[in-house]
């Protein structure tokens, strides 16, 4: 008779058996939340029950795990080494389990997509709507940033960051689409101007960055004089207090295009040879599904066609 093979003794293993494991789920899950009511919502528990779960969970780790901080939750030191650790156990053990591959008609997953502001708002309500229509169980979260952090691409559940060329990433990226340089200018200026007259006589509203956008570098170098009246840090308000309150800027024209919608705007072509501003798609390291990876990578690239050939339309139409 054979005898099984023996497997060395693995002292841990028997403590697991005190251990409730399906306190693992909610925990990952208030640690990239870092809300109590918006981890309960997307385990599938009532509020009540995650603040339950979340005092065990404190008592196994013997520490706090998150803290109240303002009028958010910020991690512990030891919450924050779980987060990686966790993730990788919990997909691991997914694929021992061996779940059917993703169905976005049956999904009911929080898909989180983060960018900024200024990118949210030129493709956030195609990519919504497409993502509800696709997998009407799942749930859209955009998280907007004004500049990436290194948390922004791992943490928080993130599973795609939309990143401006202007940013640097950590891990690897493809290009999503291209977004040429145009001069905007309160609809009330000279119509006789070229955008080179409007650009040398108007003072500037300009983002307010550490890294100088390409189009200045291309006026510096053509010798072109100009002045900064206003310093803006997000990049969207340019063109709403432009359009607004006067001024000169020079903008991404998906984004003008967009705001000419809200309000009178006069765009012009940026008058000197300069590449377009690209933006490119970063995904989480450590997401694994390989479906839904494909699937709303698919996603995203119909959204950008989707808003070109809107694009395309309302320049037709003021055009006429």
């Amino acid at each position: 008779m054979n005898r099984p093979a023996e497997h060395p003794a693995d002292p841990d293993l028997p403590r697991l058996a005190s251990v409730n494991l399906n306190l693992l789920v909610p925990l990952l899950a208030v640690l990239e939340e870092r809300s109590v009511t918006r981890a309960a919502a997307r385990v599938g528990i009532t509020q009540p029950a995650m603040s339950h779960a979340l005092g065990r969970m404190r008592r196994l780790f013997g520490d706090d795990l998150v803290v109240r901080q303002g009028s958010g939750l910020v991690l512990t030191p030891r919450a924050a080494e779980l987060i990686g650790p966790l993730r990788d156990v919990l997909r691991q053990t997914a694929r021992v389990v061996d779940f059917p591959g993703f169905d976005p008609a049956r999904d009911s997953r929080t898909v989180t997509l983060a960018m900024t502001t200024s990118t949210a708002f030129v493709v956030g309500p195609e990519l919504s709507r497409l993502v509800t229509a696709r997998a009407p169980h799942a749930t859209v979260r955009l998280r907007t940033f004004i500049e990436p952090q290194p948390a922004d691409f791992t943490d928080d559940g993130v599973d795609v960051v939309l990143l401006s060329q202007a940013f640097s990433a950590p891990y690897p990226r493809e290009r999503l689409y291209e977004n040429r340089w145009v001069v905007i200018a309160h609809p009330d200026t000279d119509p006789q101007a070229s955008a080179l007259e409007l650009l040398s006589s108007i003072p500037h509203v300009t983002y307010d960055a550490r890294h100088r956008v390409a189009p200045y570098a291309a006026l510096d170098a053509a010798g072109v004089r100009y002045r900064i009246g206003q310093l803006i840090s997000d990049f969207l308000l340019i063109p709403h207090l432009v359009g607004r309150s006067g001024g000169v800027a020079v903008h991404t024209y998906r984004v003008a295009q967009q705001m000419r919608r809200q309000m009178p705007l006069r765009i012009e072509e940026f008058p000197l040879p300069v590449a377009p501003l690209g933006v490119d798609v970063v995904w989480n390291p450590r997401l694994a599904d390989g479906e839904f990876i494909a699937w709303l990578r698919g996603i995203l690239a119909e959204a950008i066609v989707a808003t070109e050939r809107l694009a395309a339309t309302q320049s037709g139409t003021s055009s006429r």
